[in-house]
């Protein structure tokens, strides 16, 4: 029996209504800046995964059949609703995550690309055709979509990560049930009801909050076609592993450490703002985050003064601080964990300039005295046997690592077991080629510290930082989500008498 919602729960979206569901554990949601509890979140039970993968079996068959112009037409209308209320979804991203108001509003800016890339579905739903591919035989192939299908997403992005999948799948033909993190739930019961207002069926989209037991749930259930997640590499592979075992199209993006190279001839100014965006930017709680700074021959010393500088001058202030370039850490938790790394990182014998652990929270703003803080923290002589180097510790802590040549450089990053992005600044033309041919990374910028490819490439890396064969959203997306069927056709006034003991034949 479904118990009742309260004003300060964040309950899950079934059927096209807000419920609490059956379980009745919960989980306290913070505002990071001041470390109060704002609101508590239901975490869901294997009946409420069931509900919610039932209501969207049931409406699944009148959705598939819908003429894709016609879905398209209801991505329009969610698009226009999204940029309307796009201020909104950012200010609930600040609030339960901490990152900076303006950086909320570009990771809503780029969940917005991909709903107007679904937008387009019937030209991306085209097949081929062959006509004659045999006497009187015609061949063409369609795509269709594959059922129930799942996202299971991180607490980084709760809009973006999320509209990298929903959007391209509901498009498609498919009906949705999203598992947010628990750490940030409320934008994505928000999206439910823009998706409604938008003339989205009753079943199509549907969020169940949750933890582990969710995801298990989704994982096994038979219903369930395919999964789609993003977070740390240690769990993409058990999402991989077991949704594999039971029979389940898997895209799973895991962990990076992402390398910036800084070249002899790089524009020293250029670099520095790179590095100081991309590794501090958003507090470093982001996948595609610079967190090692490969400095090649002597440009180390030019720039780390400069680094250094600029990272001590970081406004460091509440999100909501139109002035404020970084927030607090996500949750106490992430907190303890990133300032284990930096003592670990003094311990192993890295050079600490700047140590974020000291920073007093009462700078960041009125009522911010206990929340999750920490300020930018910057090593020097940092070497890939130290532990800060070889594990991701998504926070504000950036490594600076000395090599001689751009090739001790490349080698670095290719032995990595990461290979999520990659950056290389330079004003040559022949190391950015080769850098960008010879790398095993799956994104790669040249000048660029954070290539996050739009809407209609697709993203994801390599090697750890990948499980599975398809990138996210773009037209990998829509392969992921919909399976190709062949048609060869023939009418009888075409069919010769007698058996046919062969395949077909271009003769």
């Amino acid at each position: 029996m479904s118990q009742t919602l309260s004003s300060a729960d964040v309950g899950h979206y079934i059927q096209g209504a807000t419920t609490a569901g059956v379980s009745t554990r919960r989980q306290p949601v913070y505002n990071p800046a001041t470390g109060e509890v704002s609101r508590q979140v239901l975490l869901g039970s294997v009946a409420d995964v069931d509900a919610a993968v039932a209501a969207a079996q049931a409406a699944f068959p009148a959705w598939a059949d819908m003429p894709p112009i016609r879905r398209g037409r209801v991505m329009f209308k969610f698009l226009e609703l999204v940029n309307q209320h796009k201020d909104t979804l950012a200010r609930m991203i600040t609030l339960e995550h901490g990152k900076v108001f303006t950086d909320a509003q570009g990771e809503v800016s780029r969940g917005i690309d991909i709903i107007e890339f679904a937008c387009g579905i019937p030209q991306l739903l085209k097949g081929d055709y062959t006509e004659q591919v045999s006497t009187g035989i015609d061949n063409w192939t369609m795509r269709q979509p594959l059922g129930v299908v799942a996202g299971i997403t991180p607490f980084n992005f709760p809009v973006m990560v999320p509209m990298w999948m929903f959007p391209v799948a509901i498009a498609a033909g498919n009906t949705f049930v999203l598992k947010p993190s628990p750490t940030d739930p409320s934008a994505s019961l928000f999206m439910a009801e823009l998706l409604k207002q938008a003339g989205l069926p009753d079943g199509v989209f549907n969020v169940v909050q949750g933890d582990k037991e969710a995801v298990d749930a989704l994982l096994v259930h038979p219903d369930v076609k395919a999964v789609s997640f993003v977070g740390s590499t240690p769990i993409a592979n058990y999402i991989y592993e077991t949704g594999a075992h039971h029979g389940k199209r898997v895209q799973a993006l895991g962990g990076a450490k992402n390398h910036m190279v800084v070249m002899p001839d790089a524009d020293i100014d250029q670099v520095v703002d790179a590095l100081i965006g991309a590794g501090y930017g958003s507090a470093g709680e982001r996948c595609m985050a610079i967190s090692v700074a490969v400095l090649v021959g002597d440009v180390a010393d030019k720039v780390i003064p400069k680094l250094l500088e600029r990272a001590k001058s970081l406004k460091v202030l509440d999100g909501m601080n139109l002035a404020a370039e970084m927030g607090p850490i996500v949750t106490g938790a992430a907190h303890a964990r990133i300032s284990g790394y930096i003592e670990a990182g003094v311990q192993e014998g890295a050079q600490l300039l700047l140590d974020g652990r000291g920073f007093d929270g009462k700078t960041a703003g009125p009522g911010c005295d206990q929340g999750f803080w920490l300020g930018g923290t910057l090593f020097d002589h940092v070497t890939p046997e130290m532990k800060i180097y070889k594990e991701e510790i998504f926070g504000p802590v950036l490594s600076c690592v000395r090599v001689p040549d751009f090739a001790t450089a490349v080698q670095l990053i290719n032995d990595h077991e990461f290979g999520n992005g990659v950056s290389c600044f330079t004003r040559d033309g022949n190391v950015a080629r080769e850098f960008s041919r010879r790398i095993q990374v799956g994104m790669v910028g040249i000048n660029v510290p954070i290539p996050v490819p739009m809407a209609w490439h697709g993203f994801g890396g390599w090697k750890k930082s990948l499980f599975g064969d398809m990138h996210a959203y773009g037209e990998e997306g829509v392969r992921f989500y919909t399976k190709q069927k062949s048609v060869m056709q023939r009418w009888p006034e075409s069919i010769g008498k007698g058996a046919e003991f062969v395949m077909p034949t271009a003769k």
